[in-house]
């Protein structure tokens, strides 16, 4: 009985101490396994991490190169614009309009009397005389209409600060008496002019085919000669 006793009494110790072992094992491994796991884990999560930042760096710099390169093409663009702009011809630019000049006839006595028509830019006016011949008329009928003698000439003539440009006009070529009276003289500086100038002359004229010259900055120029 006693026999039987001890034997199982010596099977519950071992059976005690197999658990226990186990146990210590268990709690031995189990921290070191997961404390390794966990640091597997966050090795991993910080390749990530790290992956990401460099992802997003490159493109970053990616972008960043796109960026530059989208402003140099667009100086480029910009060059390309300024030289195009340069072929432009020099000497060219607005045409003058009969209202962005001011007017002033002078009566002279050579070649048997004509009017001195100078044409000056208005203040703060730069502008070129274009058509090289003004458009003449005394009244508006076309016998008042001064045909041009093709004299002097200039093409174009900038008017701006104190440049000036003349003209000359001869009421009457026709050597017979009479003709029609006018108190003023129309002139345009171009023939659909729509806002010609009239400017008054210093005394009523007998106007009968009369011939106006071109313009030119020589006044001399400008003295009609019957054709």
């Amino acid at each position: 009985m006693r026999s039987r006793r001890a034997a199982r009494s010596a099977r519950l110790v071992l059976a005690a101490a197999a658990v226990t072992a186990l146990t210590a094992t268990a709690t031995a491994c189990g921290p070191e396994d997961t404390a390794g796991s966990g640091t597997s884990t966050t090795s991993s999560a910080g390749s990530a991490g790290n992956g990401g930042s460099e992802s997003s760096a490159n493109d970053s710099s990616s972008s960043g190169s796109d960026s530059n390169s989208g402003k140099g093409s667009g100086k480029a663009d910009s060059d390309s614009g300024t030289e195009g702009g340069g072929d432009k011809k020099s000497g060219y630019g607005q045409a003058c309009g009969t209202n962005d000049v001011s007017f002033t006839l002078t009566s002279k006595s050579q070649a048997g009397g004509y009017y001195q028509v100078t044409a000056k830019a208005k203040s703060g006016i730069t502008c070129y005389l274009d058509v090289n011949t003004p458009s003449v008329s005394f009244g508006s009928g076309t016998e008042g209409v001064a045909s041009p003698v093709g004299q002097g000439g200039e093409d174009p003539i900038k008017l701006t600060g104190s440049a000036v440009a003349y003209t000359g006009i001869s009421p009457k070529t026709t050597d017979t008496d009479g003709g029609t009276e006018f108190e003023s003289v129309i002139v345009a500086l171009t023939e659909d002019d729509s806002n010609p100038a009239e400017l008054k002359l210093p005394e009523p004229a007998d106007v009968d085919k009369p011939i106006v010259t071109n313009w030119s900055t020589n006044s001399a120029e400008t003295v009609p000669v019957i054709p």
